[in-house]
């Protein structure tokens, strides 16, 4: 096919697949933050409220990485091989922490001690969000990549700048579960939340302009794309963007308005993983494979946009339609209303 219809597909997947990737962390996010935040609640009953919370939508969310696995693999199979040789290690810590994540959940409801399996769940949420955060850390640092082949060795992945891109992935997915926790509880947790909210904030603010101004001195093609007067202006703009919508979170949790804290937190993720994404492109794995190069067939490209494709809208209405049901306030019973 002409090679400009192929760019256009490849272009297309490269935002679908960062669609599926920005819905992932928002969705699964906030439920890994409130596995996450369970490890420092010591109140029993808060606990069974913060589980109850999730009960209903977890396990959908989660859908989101399937289909992400599956899109990457089919659009883009070169860098699903390189990725998946190069981040052995943190993606199979994910995997195990997911399912580990799950049984602790289901058995939670059925022991008759609760709470060997709450804490479970909460480790396993952490172990899930900072395999994550290693992963991508050591994605956009280059990873060692040589004529399209991973050169590296196992541990190549573990950097200072991947460990600090964890912590900002893991202080994210805090204070989506906090937010979140805003809109489901009331009382004394809701009080809890807004506090670890306040920290998680303010966290993942810190690393994110450190993780930008480090990326920059760390990847000259990084730098490049930030000094260019019109990526420039872009990328600012989202990180002034990450910046307002701060200082409008730290304005509703102060206000207590549940939803908008939420949404700010929604869109500082939005605008972290833009600004990345734009500090890289075209490339899938930075300054080594790009989406053109890494994309397969037009062909394949088209058949995917009629199968996988379509699978996003039936998805989100369902989610929207879970969320609708499920939504109210959980109470110490455990019930909605």
């Amino acid at each position: 096919m002409d090679t400009d219809v192929h760019n256009l597909l490849a272009n297309i997947w490269f935002f679908i697949i960062g669609l599926m990737l920005f819905l992932y962390v928002v969705l699964d996010g906030f439920d890994l933050g409130v596995g996450i935040l369970s490890l420092f609640t010591r109140d029993d009953n808060h606990r069974t409220i913060m589980m109850k919370s999730l009960e209903s939508i977890w396990d959908a969310n989660e859908t989101w990485l399937v289909l992400l696995g599956g899109a990457l693999f089919g659009a883009f199979p070169l860098v699903y091989a390189i990725a998946l040789q190069a981040l052995y290690i943190p993606v199979m810590v994910m995997l195990f922490a997911l399912i580990f994540r799950g049984v602790a959940f289901e058995f939670s409801h059925h022991a008759r001690n609760k709470a060997p399996w709450i804490m479970v769940f909460g480790c396993s949420s952490l172990m899930a969000g900072l395999a994550q955060g290693i992963a991508f850390g050591g994605l956009i640092s280059g990873l060692g990549i040589n004529e399209g082949a991973y050169r590296g060795n196992i541990w190549g992945w573990f950097t200072p700048f991947s460990a600090l891109v964890s912590l900002g992935v893991v202080s994210g997915y805090s204070l989506l579960g906090a937010t979140y926790l805003m809109i489901k509880t009331e009382g004394a947790i809701q009080r809890i939340s807004i506090a670890q909210a306040y920290v998680a904030a303010v966290l993942e603010i810190v690393v994110l302009i450190t993780v930008v101004i480090w990326a920059a001195s760390l990847n000259p093609y990084f730098a490049a794309r930030w000094a260019d007067n019109e990526t420039g202006d872009y990328l600012d703009f989202f990180l002034v963007l990450a910046t307002f919508a701060f200082i409008m979170l730290m304005r509703a949790l102060w206000m207590r308005f549940e939803l908008r804290a939420f949404l700010w937190s929604v869109i500082i993720s939005l605008a972290s993983l833009t600004a990345v994404t734009i500090g890289y492109y075209p490339y899938m794995i930075p300054s080594s494979i790009s989406l053109i190069h890494g994309a397969s067939s037009s062909r394949t490209l088209i058949f995917m946009l009629s199968t996988i494709g379509l699978l996003i809208p039936v998805m989100l209405i369902y989610s929207s339609y879970q969320y609708l049901v499920f939504r109210g306030k959980v109470k110490m019973d455990g019930r909605t209303h």
